[in-house]
């Protein structure tokens, strides 16, 4: 997959990392944590036009990280911890992998210590 594919057809954990990369939205989501909220309570702190604030709510939904639900006039977004465990398990992979490498390098220096002697 070329480059420029790759970034027309982002994956998953892709889009969940591009979305929470913006400190607007990782607070949304933080805000969310605690239980769901209307957009103009999400909107509140932010001291931006609605249109604005909305299309942050877009991404955030767009990559699954929160779902709406509209009753009347109201649009209610929740958080969907799901995409978030998503985004957990490849950095957990992440971790993992450097882990065996610094232990990989840790034997191999102490080994070349014991060499010296």
């Amino acid at each position: 997959m070329s480059l420029q594919t790759a970034s027309q057809n982002p994956l998953p954990v892709d889009r969940i990392f591009r979305a929470l990369a913006d400190p607007t939205r990782r607070r949304v989501v933080e805000r969310l944590n605690r239980s769901p909220a209307s957009v103009s309570e999400l909107a509140e702190p932010f001291g931006m036009a609605l249109p604005s604030f909305i299309e942050h709510l877009k991404v955030l939904e767009g990559c699954g990280l929160v779902q709406s639900q509209k009753a009347g006039r109201v649009r209610t977004y929740s958080l969907s911890p799901e995409p978030l465990k998503l985004a957990e398990n490849w950095l957990a992979e992440q971790r993992a992998l450097w882990e065996r490498r610094l232990d990989q390098f840790d034997a191999y220096v102490m080994n070349l210590k014991e060499s010296e002697k």
